[in-house]
């Protein structure tokens, strides 16, 4: 039994029940180990929890970081971004799940170690829109409040995105882009 399915049997766990009410115990049966056996790969569910959260943060850090390297202007950008986040994490809804409902369950230590590393995904969001009030082409007046509101969008898509679904990750993405770029209201010529 490797470390790698302990975690990939935690996530599913945690997505399933959640981080209060998964015990190691289930994750030891998942993997087929016995409780003692399974303090030998990790010490305790705190660590995993940690784990998985900063996985599941390098990810899409990683994702959307190369998605929107290169020259390409902020609208650009931020669609494609929305685009890489989404289909990330439609492809690791365990991960996801986790990585945007748990994270509330860490000690005061771990939780403020893991902000951190959240604070710099926020960041990638808030640069984005930055440049667009830069470049012209965005017009808002907080680019840090409308960083978080395009985070919240997105981030609730994993409680009702579904692949069987009328509607790709993509599709979702450009869905949220447009309303983002282009708002709600009708414009008069």
């Amino acid at each position: 039994m490797s470390k790698e399915q302990i975690l990939e049997a935690a996530a599913q766990i945690f997505s399933q029940k959640g981080y209060h009410a998964t015990s190691m115990q289930d994750i030891a049966d998942a993997v087929d180990l016995k409780k003692a056996s399974l303090y030998h790969h990790i010490a305790k569910k705190q660590d995993i929890l940690l784990i998985l959260l900063d996985r599941a943060l390098d990810l899409v850090i990683q994702q959307v970081s190369e998605a929107i390297d290169g020259q390409a202007t902020a609208p650009e950008k931020l669609r494609l971004a929305m685009r890489t986040y989404i289909s990330t994490l439609a492809s690791n809804r365990n991960l996801a799940a986790v990585l945007l409902l748990e994270y509330r369950s860490l000690d005061p230590d771990q939780y403020t170690a893991h902000i951190a590393r959240r604070d710099r995904f926020e960041n990638l969001w808030r640069d984005m829109i930055k440049q667009g009030l830069d470049e012209g082409l965005v017009d808002c007046p907080d680019f840090v409040q409308a960083a978080r509101a395009t985070l919240g969008v997105m981030n609730w898509t994993i409680m009702w995105y579904s692949p069987q679904g009328s509607l790709s990750p993509i599709e979702i993405a450009d869905q949220y882009a447009d309303l983002l770029l282009n708002g709600l209201l009708t414009r008069k010529e």
